[in-house]
């Protein structure tokens, strides 16, 4: 597997790259996958494609903070993303295992790989809800866990998109700060708020890279990456209303 560990300056070209990554595989401009890691040194909020940002986001909040809203091409919740939030992108091809193209199929697949990379690092950890890697939570709620990671994909028919957060050492605080509570929860959040429901990693970024890289055997660079994608759909798709829903400072 190829390995691509870059950030790029704005928010919206690092979310088009995770996609022109997929469409460079989906064409066959890339063969035997990718990881991508990367981390903005700028909080941002992050929409699930079909999420109304009205229901899931303060946007004044975020616009008074000087936080940009996007939309990115997969599904799934509403995440905050910036320091202390490892994001990662694992491209496939379909092929790689019979089972890929269904989407519950793909949910175990590469969160069962991941959550045995960072066992090591974090005891407990494991798949949970629909998408989330949880900890054990330690609470006054029997069987309570806290959410460390969520996840996401984009299906295409030789190609699948997998990515996500893994919080590490994020500030906490900003997320009830920027979010509502979510229209739509996992039965194991048994309502509980954000601050009582999201929790780091007790690891190091560099940790959660090397383990990260070493159970996909990404090792071989991915030195041309797809930049002439990704410009075409900031200036297209990321540069509309719909996807740049408000602007940081």
């Amino acid at each position: 597997m190829h390995l691509l560990s870059l950030s790029l300056s704005d928010p919206a070209a690092n979310l088009a790259l995770d996609e022109a990554l997929l469409e460079a595989a989906e064409a066959g401009e890339i063969v035997g996958g990718v990881l991508r890691l990367w981390e903005h040194p700028r909080h941002f909020v992050v929409l699930g494609r079909s999420s109304r940002a009205q229901e899931e986001v303060d946007l004044h909040a975020c616009r008074r903070d000087g936080v940009a809203v996007l939309r990115r091409a997969s599904g799934g919740a509403t995440v905050v993303a910036g320091p202390g939030c490892l994001m990662y992108a694992v491209v496939v091809d379909a092929s790689h295992d019979v089972r890929l193209p269904a989407i519950d199929a793909a949910h175990e697949f590469v969160l069962g790989r991941i959550a045995a990379a960072l066992a090591p690092l974090a005891p407990g950890i494991q798949h949970s809800g629909t998408s989330d890697l949880t900890l054990p939570g330690g609470g006054e709620l029997p069987g309570e866990r806290v959410k460390v990671s969520g996840n996401a994909l984009r299906c295409r028919r030789r190609a699948v998109l997998y990515h996500g957060t893994l919080l590490y050492d994020f500030d906490l605080s900003l997320i009830p700060r920027w979010l509502r509570e979510p229209p739509r929860q996992p039965e194991y959040r048994q309502r509980r708020p954000h601050g009582a429901f999201v929790a780091n990693l007790p690891t190091t970024r560099d940790a959660l890279q090397q383990a990260l890289i070493a159970r996909w055997n990404a090792q071989q660079p991915l030195t041309d990456w797809p930049s002439e994608r990704v410009a075409e759909l900031v200036a297209g798709r990321y540069s509309q209303s719909l996807w740049r829903v408000a602007d940081g400072a």
